[in-house]
This record gives structure tokens, sequence and C-alpha cells, in this order.
């Protein structure tokens, strides 16, 4: 099990070329890439999202690539003879005609248009991909390890809280039979006020009751919820890309609390209805960083 939120690095050098690859995750519903690289590389591209589609499945990813090039290639530099001299006929004409002090240096007319012109060598990047690809698997292992870590440290939390909300479901169910048994002692009492001496139909009473408990039977709810609750266990134990299916069982968990809630009338229940949704909402929260 991995978190969708981690960095790596990596840094590969074959013959002077030497690339820098820097990853960062964060959680997303899906995976989004945005690769930041510079133009000359721009057919790389689609070789770095063909790598992030191995490595990850879900998480808003950034990748950061620098390029240095430190080879005996790296093109040419030259001055432009032709465009230096007309700039130095031009200047020191007019440094005459206005009784100017000619100070002309190097320095100046080298940052004239078009004096200094350079050629970049070209670029094979053919040559360049499998450096590239090193740097951007160191980069993703890195990455990895750091997800695995946060992932295992998430898996431990969620597995706490639903040992949480196991706790809460079993105080419900035992509770709930006593919700019927008060239910009917109050409806006697009612009765009994009502009616002072008069004889209680059993029969009028016992069917009250037992509309009421059906009405408030949370025996199938509490069966799915535990249901819920121990998959939601066991996916987080086998681990990989779970972090959809994890967030579908926490939604049925939250309906089935609250069905319960809709139905129980008890004080005591329905408190503990609340902080069993409190768990879940925690829990859907966490989920939303699970790859």
């Amino acid at each position: 099990m991995k978190s969708m939120t981690g960095f790596g690095r990596g840094e590969k050098e074959v013959q002077g070329h030497v690339f820098t690859v820097e990853v960062k995750t964060v959680n997303h519903r899906y995976l989004e890439s945005s690769i930041r690289l510079s133009r000359k590389l721009n057919a790389l591209e689609s070789k770095v999202r063909s790598v992030l589609k191995e490595k990850i499945s879900r998480g808003k990813t950034d990748v950061f690539i620098n390029y240095a090039n430190h080879s005996q290639q790296q093109g040419s530099v030259w001055i432009n003879d032709v465009k230096l001299a007309e700039y130095l006929k031009v200047l020191r004409e007019q440094a005459h005609n206005y009784g100017l002090e000619d100070d002309l240096k190097l320095s100046h007319v080298l940052q004239l248009p078009e004096v200094m012109e350079t050629e970049e060598s070209q670029t094979d990047l053919e040559e360049l991909e499998p450096i590239l690809v090193a740097a951007l698997n160191e980069a993703l292992d890195q990455l990895s390890i750091m997800r695995e870590k946060e992932g295992e440290n998430l898996k431990k939390d969620l597995i706490s809280k639903l040992d949480g909300m196991l706790e809460h479901v079993a105080f419900i169910e035992e509770r709930s039979p006593g919700i019927i048994a008060a239910y009917r002692e109050n409806l006697e009492e009612k009765v009994k006020d009502l009616l002072g001496d008069t004889q209680i139909d059993d029969n009028r009473l016992l069917m009250e009751v037992t509309i009421f408990a059906d009405k408030v039977c949370i025996d199938e709810e509490l069966v799915r919820l535990r249901s819920h609750i121990e998959t939601t266990r066991s996916t987080l134990l086998a681990g990989g890309s779970i972090g959809r299916k994890l967030d579908f069982i926490a939604q049925e968990m939250n309906r089935e609390a609250n069905t319960i809630g809709s139905k129980c009338s008890d004080a005591s229940v329905a408190h503990m209805v609340v902080e069993l949704k409190n768990e879940i909402e925690k829990i859907r929260e966490q989920i939303q960083n699970v790859e």
C-alpha cells in the first residue's frame, strides 16, 4: 500500500551528459502528470510519460528535468567580423563628427546585436534517452520508497480506526435489543396512565411493539457495516492500488451508519452513531491519500 504523497531525486551522468530529475507527487483522483524539460528535449516527453505510467497509477505528479552538457561537443562561438567592422566604422565616424572621445572597448562592441554568434551542437536524442530514463527511474525508486513508508503509516492508522469502529458497532449491537424492551415498558405505563384500571389489550400492545421493532430493526445494517469494516481491513493488508476501492467501501459504511442513526431513538445509541460517523469521516479523509 502506498501513499500518493512523496518526493524522489535521481541523477545520471554519461560522457559529460548530466540529467537531474526530481519527482513530486500529491493526492489526486487520477494520474495527472506535469513534465518540465527544455524545448530541445521535447521529443523525449512521451518516453517520460510512458515510464511514469508504469510506476505510478494515481496522483498529481510534477517532474522537473534538468540537462547539462559537459561533454566536448558543446557547440561553437565566433565573432562576425563584418558586423564588427561596420559597427566600429559608424561609431568612430560619429565620435569624430561630434568631437567625442573614442573610448570603445571590446566588451562594449561584443554586446551589440549579431556581433557574437553561437551555434549549438546537434542533440542526439537517441543517445540521451537512456541517460534520462536511468535518472528518472532512480528518482521514481526513491519516490516509491517514500510513498510506501507513508503508506505503511497510513495503514496502521486506518486499522486502528477500524478497531475503534468495531467497538462502536459492538456497543450498538448490545444496546439495540433493550430499545424494544424499553419501548414496550414505556408504552404500557402510558396506556395504564390513560386507561387507569381498565384492562390492557395485550394483543394490541404486542402489535404496536412489533410494528415499532420492525421500524427500528438495524440487524441487517449492523451485519453489512461489520462486513464493510472487515473488507476494508483485508483490502488494506492486501495492498496494491486500492485507493478507489477503499473510497467506495467508505461511502457504503457511511450509508449504513446514516440508516442506523435514522432508525434509532435511543440517546446512547444515537451518541455512538455520531462517534461512528466521525470515525468514518476520518477514514474517508485518510483514504484520499492512498494510491
